[in-house]
């Protein structure tokens, strides 16, 4: 695959914030965000919104991280060290859902930034990851902020209610998810087992544009959604149209489920460091 450009030494890298929790497994979360953003040659910042408690084999616990800290990390970086895109990952609660959207606007970077939101709502072992009460704010405070909202299946349920089976369906959640305020939305296919491929749908209110991979045989894809999320969050920092950056991460993360390896006595996580023998 293409790559994104490298930065020539001592010259300062694209800026790619990561607002999400950390995982103590080093599979997701910010853990695999960071990854990601080294692997492309961006440099990661953060904003630390929970602490979880968790390995391969599921999250234990999760501690929120105070809200004027979570509002002090980003003002922090914005303010000094300036970005070029972000995303979000785990969230945990209204109010931290709020305080994000209230200091993203304070900031200025509504509008003149763009904003991935990956909807993270459970792990995948099913342990929340979100409070039920939450949904409202991510659907009304922190969408329409939103440059590209990238659920997984489960999560287009929860936010719009639609049981996605089919490409029918996959249309219709698409429509649904952009109708709640969103530039772009992304439907991703990976969990549609009626699929002998992950099939991805992205709409702009207006086109369609489907992207397609073959489905990678692997019991290790934990954090594949915030790589994804990072890595098209990465493109957009170099100047990636939404189509070309989202076509961009399906391919990353692609080959980071090809480069997936075994962690302790569950599942394991999705790799970018493939990249160090490319």
């Amino acid at each position: 695959m293409t790559f994104l450009p490298l930065s020539p030494p001592g010259e300062t890298p694209r800026r790619v914030l990561t607002i999400a929790g950390s995982d103590s497994g080093g599979g997701a979360g910010i853990q695999a965000d960071l990854r990601t953003f080294a692997m492309l040659g961006v440099h990661g910042l953060v904003a630390v919104t929970a602490v979880t408690v968790q390995n391969s084999l599921g999250v234990k616990g999760f501690h929120e991280i105070p809200l004027d800290v979570i509002a002090g990390q980003i003002e922090a970086v914005a303010s000094d060290i300036g970005l070029q895109a972000a995303k979000t990952g785990m969230l945990a609660s209204s109010e931290i859902i709020d305080t994000i959207a209230d200091t993203w606007v304070g900031q200025g970077l509504a509008g003149s930034v763009p904003l991935v939101v990956d909807p993270v709502c459970a792990s995948m072992h099913g342990d929340p990851l979100l409070h039920p009460s939450a949904v409202k704010s991510l659907r009304e405070q922190l969408l329409p902020l939103a440059t590209l909202v990238t659920p997984n299946l489960d999560e287009v349920r929860l936010l719009v209610g639609i049981d996605v089976v089919d490409a029918g369906t996959q249309r219709a959640a698409a429509e649904a998810l952009h109708a709640l305020g969103p530039r772009w939305a992304l439907v991703k296919g990976g969990h549609l087992r009626s699929s002998p491929h992950s099939p991805d749908l992205l709409f702009d209110g207006t086109e369609f544009y489907e992207f397609d991979s073959p489905r990678i045989d692997t019991g290790h894809d934990h954090g594949a959604g915030d790589t994804l999320a990072a890595a098209v969050a990465a493109a957009l920092a170099h100047g990636y149209s939404v189509p070309d950056a989202v076509a961009f991460g399906k391919n990353w993360v692609t080959e980071c489920l090809r480069a997936a390896y075994p962690l302790g006595h569950g599942h394991g996580p999705v790799s970018p460091l493939f990249r160090l023998r490319a």
